[in-house]
């Protein structure tokens, strides 16, 4: 099956990983998702339904504009998609006024644009809940209208909702095949990056995560597939599932270079 890249940049995006996840992934009626992200699993895979969610309700609001109105919104996001608008001063002016808008539609368009112009595909946001990620100094950056072309014929059978993890997972139903794809649990405070929409996902909530993750398989027969760095902890948590060890691209370096391989955790829950 060939690989369909996601139309947002995203540091941690599973698109490289798309042939170990498609191989552990079970069958079922319906994907479920609690952390979307840039959405590469459920574009990679052909669930009769798809239910996605995540708690950046701008993240939403974006994918539901590209499902509703893909063609205009394509039209109007390639005009900000100019060398006058990758500069460093149009970038930030830019910033400003994404943080300032109200405007859902103006929001969206602002979300992309910002997704690849800024640095490497983050996403974070300060306390206040304004996007603070600087800009990426690119050459060119790619204005991926296939890329939205697609997702926008995926789209039409998923739905996508803005809500936390436990409430995705809880309404979980018969027949759903969940995969998650939690901010990763780094043992070091310094390389860990999980500051995402003002909200910090805690070990605390890592470790909620694999209960959840049991019960539903054993409980509600729905399996759970969870990818997350491979550490003593994440081992600790996933105890009860079957462990699959992949080799994954880590980096939040722009650098081909600096960017090395490691193991992560496929933890399989059925």
């Amino acid at each position: 099956m060939k690989k369909n890249r996601a139309f947002l940049k995203w540091a941690g995006g599973k698109y490289p990983l798309m042939e170990d996840i498609r191989r552990h992934l079970p069958q079922g009626e319906c994907l479920i998702e609690p952390f979307v992200g840039a959405g590469s699993v459920f574009l990679n895979t052909n669930y009769e339904r798809n239910y996605l969610a995540d708690i950046n309700n701008d993240l939403i609001n974006l994918y539901n504009i590209v499902k509703n109105c893909s063609r205009k919104f394509i039209q109007d996001a390639r005009r900000l998609f100019s060398s006058e608008g990758n500069t460093s001063e149009c970038y930030y002016l830019r910033r400003v006024t994404f943080n300032a808008s109200r405007d859902i539609y103006e929001r969206a368009l602002l979300f992309l644009y910002l997704n690849r112009h800024g640095y490497n595909g983050l996403c974070r946001y300060n306390l206040r809940g304004e996007f603070n990620v600087p800009f990426g100094s690119y050459r060119k950056p790619y204005f991926p209208e296939a890329e939205l072309l697609w997702f926008a014929e995926r789209a039409q059978k998923a739905t996508f909702v803005c809500e936390s993890y436990d409430v995705t997972l809880t309404n979980a139903q018969e027949g759903a095949v969940v995969y998650c794809d939690p901010p990763y649990a780094s043992l070091s405070t310094t390389a860990n990056f999980t500051a995402y929409h003002t909200h910090r996902f805690s070990l605390h909530e890592q470790k909620h995560l694999a209960e959840l993750a049991s019960q539903l398989a054993l409980k509600e027969r729905i399996p759970v597939l969870i990818s997350n760095q491979d550490n003593a902890l994440t081992r600790l948590w996933y105890q009860d599932a079957i462990l699959h060890i992949v080799k994954a691209r880590r980096s939040i370096s722009r650098h081909i270079t600096s960017r090395i391989y490691v193991d992560e955790l496929l933890a399989l829950y059925c």
